[in-house]
């Protein structure tokens, strides 16, 4: 498949730039009548009825790490992770054309950094240690650049460091929110346990695979990064059980899927009996055979990218095109911070 397959329209201004308390809901019931297969909700309550009693839905309980920081040159830098025991060296990611050779970028609290690696990703080394005391004080929540964009500012806004973090957010690691989750509070889960819904909770720190750009003109030459992802024994448990019952599993955002599906495909280490835990760097594309996941929960997602490859392959590149010139033509409101969809099979 070409990278121009995944590309779309869309108007600018349908770019959310602020979390609603209030989602609109694209439900797209697969192999349903045409007159049937594309629907509305007003909000996420309507979407209860869609759930059946014994059906499973997993969340991703990562946490969002504030790892964006501007130095007093106004260069922005998202630090991804420590290369070296005292935490000096760091892969980041950042303008690296406007960092002039021998410079050195200052940040707060009198951190100096020298850039040691120019490329796509670049690697840096600070003159002491950068432990997380330092982003939780200094950094911001890393906001994808189309936000700041459509905007028209680049630093955060007081509301993000609670709107683009999940209600259940537990394990330290991510470097972007697993957005689909950011529609949701205890309430609407509970709701569903009240229905008979089971929940189940599995870790997947979302990384430069999961946000970074398909550059690639094939997409079978895409190198997705590794992310860290991990599946507890109970967890794999209850999803035999729901198969073994005929319940479905919900995967709620395009980062449980992965882990659920790295784990039936052998990118994790473990077992059934033990959970599965590691690296995976899973790139689900058209073809891709769903072995866990049932029916996605997941935001609009931008052209050209992994996670929109990832829906094409869940539904079909076709019906995905469709769907989404049918919901921008309805003024949904797009990625991040924006509405939510449902692909139901």
């Amino acid at each position: 498949m070409n990278i121009q397959d995944l590309d779309f329209p869309y108007p600018e201004r349908l770019v959310a730039t602020e979390r609603l308390p209030k989602s609109r809901v694209m439900l797209v019931r697969q192999g349903a009548p045409a007159s049937e297969e594309l629907s509305e909700l007003g909000d996420l309550g309507e979407l209860v009825p869609e759930f059946r009693k014994g059906d499973l839905l997993v969340v991703n309980d990562t946490r969002v790490l504030k790892r964006r920081v501007f130095t007093e040159a106004g260069l922005e830098i998202l630090f991804l992770k420590s290369l070296n025991a005292d935490r000096t060296d760091w892969q980041v990611l950042c303008p690296s054309s406007r960092w002039k050779p021998e410079q050195k970028q200052v940040l707060p609290q009198g951190v100096d950094l020298d850039l040691i690696e120019r490329g796509r990703i670049q690697v840096v080394r600070a003159n002491q240690p950068l432990a997380e005391s330092f982003f939780e004080a200094q950094g911001e929540m890393p906001l994808p650049p189309y936000i700041q964009k459509a905007r028209g500012e680049r630093h955060n806004r007081a509301t993000d460091q609670e709107a683009y973090q999940t209600a259940w957010a537990r394990n330290d690691g991510s470097l972007a929110a697993p957005t689909a989750s950011l529609h949701f509070q205890p309430q609407h889960l509970a709701e569903l346990e009240t229905k008979g819904v089971r929940l189940a909770t599995v870790t997947l720190h979302v990384g430069l695979g999961t946000f970074l750009p398909i550059h690639a003109d094939n997409l079978d030459e895409h190198v997705m990064h590794a992310e860290f992802a991990e599946i507890p024994a109970q967890v794999w448990q209850q999803i035999a059980e729901t198969k073994a019952q005929g319940g479905r599993v919900w995967a709620l955002g395009t980062t449980v899927t992965r882990t659920l599906e790295s784990a039936a495909h052998g990118k994790l280490q473990g077992s059934a009996e033990e959970g599965f835990t590691g690296e995976t760097d899973l790139f689900i594309r058209p073809g891709f055979e769903f072995k866990v996941v049932d029916c996605l929960l997941t935001n609009f997602h931008q052209p050209r990218s992994t996670l929109i490859a990832l829906v094409a392959a869940f539904s079909s590149l076709e019906k995905v095109k469709s769907a989404y010139a049918w919901a921008i033509e309805r003024e949904f409101r797009l990625f991040s911070y924006g509405d939510l969809t449902a692909w139901i099979k």
